[in-house]
């Protein structure tokens, strides 16, 4: 039998070995919860998926070095851990874009006002050649320029350009009158070029299609998908060595790759929200290529998420245009083609800077249906109208794809003396016009001639509106506008912004007759010009200040390359008097008290 002294020796025994375990067997951190759950989701993906990122017989690189490209370390950028709060809502810094005026940040979550935030410069704060750990010093403070919404987890800000450029890698945004340093490993000083880039991405059925600038593609060519691979993968669990998973791509279009879905996501299409896209292109010679990676802030979202389907069926017709700086123009054109049947607006946004978003708002609340989309990517209107055309095919039959400075004009159903019961002539004749087609399986486009209208004489912008101001036009159609089926487009997308490439068994109709034109004031007093074709958006439109493609109709005829107003400016362009439209909306449309027209009542 035991004695007392070794069963109480046993006992400290059996305690020191269940410690042991109980320290051996610690619960893990959170993050390694995180990095385990996600690895297990990323071998059930990898488990299930028939492509691999050697699919190709050759084996071109891939290097670890450009893999990383595809994800980016945040940092608790608006909160330092030296002053953070729980009163502080936390976001952090994904990504910087290098722009032209200013630096582009991807934040997640969402920022407060623009006054309230400040872009933080640093430099590097430690002495050549010390042990010590990497410190930055702010070297230089600035206001935000800007905040938007980007999509429903991520915001954008602009920051100017430091008076140091070389500052521009190591830039961050605080809350106004935090201090303090941050650690190197903090702030990531990769910041990307926004020529180069995987920039959106949106789910089509088994297929994602990816927007990127840099493929430096053929203009208005469908090229060919064999030397592009798409790549999906979750955040890193590694930097130099990310998983992801590799599809080939479908169809490649300027700056459209539209790519499959990897077989694990399809078998869950919900799984492909949120997460990381790019694309690779194979460079070099036959017998060494290297497959290059395309830096990525692109994230997969679905066009259904934001859908407003009107008495659960898809709206008859819509207008999706792209615009920069023209907040005064876009009453006049919603409130007259609200008026001819456009029932749904999609605004791709391109960095105005003239309370835009407030007018949208405005109009939204009288019940014009107008929806704004930031959209930063400078020269990318043809992609901009693929990304809209996506959007729209959930609620819209039509799409109209037109500029704020034109006009649909319908000359005969105008001359009518009277509408159908007494009302307006002309009303809903756009809409009326579509529906008379939507029962064809055939038609997928409709081509309407636009005429140009030149200054007119005027000097200062006509108060009443461009329709009532500009009476003088040239007397031949300058190309044409379009009013597409989305669902009848080509899986590319490709579109030269006046129409589409349309899928093989549609054609297009053209409206020949002189019955509807487009008013088009494209030749407005000097200063409306001179701001518009100062930025062009359309990727392949040369800028008006460079000597090339003098002769294209994209550029003023005699205007030359510097921003200096020609002789006799007022005069120009005019060849015929066009007053019909103008005569018609000041019998049916002005108060008869004070001859104002609706979009100046609405201001």
């Amino acid at each position: 039998m035991d004695t007392a002294e070794q069963r109480r020796k046993r006992k400290l025994q059996l305690q020191h070995r269940v410690s042991g375990r109980h320290h051996i067997l610690n619960l893990p951190s959170r993050r390694s919860l995180f990095l385990s759950f996600s690895f297990f989701i990323f071998l059930l993906f990898l488990s299930s998926n028939r492509f691999s990122i050697h699919s190709s017989s050759f084996h071109p690189s891939l290097t670890p070095s450009t893999l990383s490209l595809l994800y980016s370390s945040k940092s608790n950028s608006l909160l330092d851990p030296l002053t953070q709060t729980t009163t502080l809502r936390p976001f952090s810094l994904q990504h910087r874009l290098l722009f032209p005026d200013y630096l582009l940040l991807f934040l997640t979550n969402h920022p407060p006002k623009p006054t309230e935030l400040e872009c933080v410069y640093y430099a590097n704060g430690s002495a050549p050649g010390s042990t010590e750990p990497v410190v930055l010093d702010v070297a230089e403070v600035q206001p935000v320029l800007s905040t938007d919404k980007y999509d429903e987890s991520r915001s954008i800000a602009r920051c100017p350009f430091p008076k140091n450029l070389s500052l521009a890698a190591s830039v961050d945004i605080r809350r106004r009158g935090e201090m303090g340093r941050r650690n190197l490993n903090q702030i990531s000083k990769k910041t990307q070029s926004w020529d180069k880039v995987a920039y959106e991405a949106i789910l089509d059925g088994d297929t994602v299609v990816v927007f990127v600038k840099g493929l430096n593609l053929r203009p208005h060519k469908i090229s060919d998908p064999a030397n592009f691979r798409c790549h999906f993968g979750l955040k890193g669990f590694n930097k130099e060595g990310a998983f992801m998973l590799t599809t080939k791509a479908v169809s490649v279009a300027q700056e459209v790759v539209r790519c499959l879905l990897p077989q694990s996501i399809r078998n869950n299409p919900g799984m492909a929200r949120g997460i990381r896209v790019t694309v690779s292109r194979l460079v070099g010679n036959v017998r060494h290529p290297v497959r290059m990676l395309v830096p990525s802030v692109a994230k997969v979202s679905n066009p259904s998420d934001s859908v407003q389907r009107k008495n659960g069926g898809k709206y008859e017709l819509c207008a999706c245009t792209m615009l920069w700086n023209q907040a005064p123009a876009l009453r006049e054109w919603i409130m007259y083609h609200a008026w001819l049947g456009v029932e749904r607006w999609f605004i791709y946004d391109n960095n105005s800077e003239d309370d835009i978003e407030k007018v949208i708002n405005d109009l939204d609340v009288q019940g014009y249906n107008v929806s704004r989309q930031a959209w930063p990517w400078i020269k990318t209107q043809e992609a901009g109208f693929s990304h809209c055309a996506l959007r729209a095919r959930e609620e819209c039959n039509w799409v109209g794809f037109f500029d704020v400075d034109e006009f649909f004009y319908f000359r005969h159903a105008f001359r009518h003396q009277k509408g159908q019961g007494g009302g307006v002539p002309g009303e809903n004749s756009l809409r009326s016009m579509v529906a008379n087609l939507s029962s064809s399986s055939s038609i997928a486009e409709i081509r309407t001639p636009c005429h140009s209208f030149g200054p007119s004489g005027l000097t200062l912008p006509p108060k009443q509106g461009v329709t009532i101001g500009y009476t003088c036009r040239l007397q031949s159609p300058e190309r044409h506008k379009s009013i597409v089926r989305p669902d009848l487009l080509d899986i590319s997308l490709l579109n030269i912004v006046h129409h589409f490439q349309l899928r093989e068994g549609s054609r297009s109709t053209y409206i020949s007759d002189g019955s509807v034109v487009i008013n088009h004031y494209k030749y407005q007093v000097w200063d409306i010009f001179k701001a518009k074709f100062f930025r062009r958006v359309a990727t392949y439109v040369v800028d008006w200040q460079k000597d090339q493609n003098k002769g294209s109709k994209d550029r003023a005829p005699g205007l030359g390359t510097e921003a200096i107003e020609p002789p006799n400016w007022r005069l120009q362009f005019c060849e015929v008097w066009d007053t019909g439209l103008k005569d018609f909306l000041l019998s049916y449309f002005a108060e008869p008290a004070t001859g104002l027209m609706p979009w100046e009542r609405s201001f």
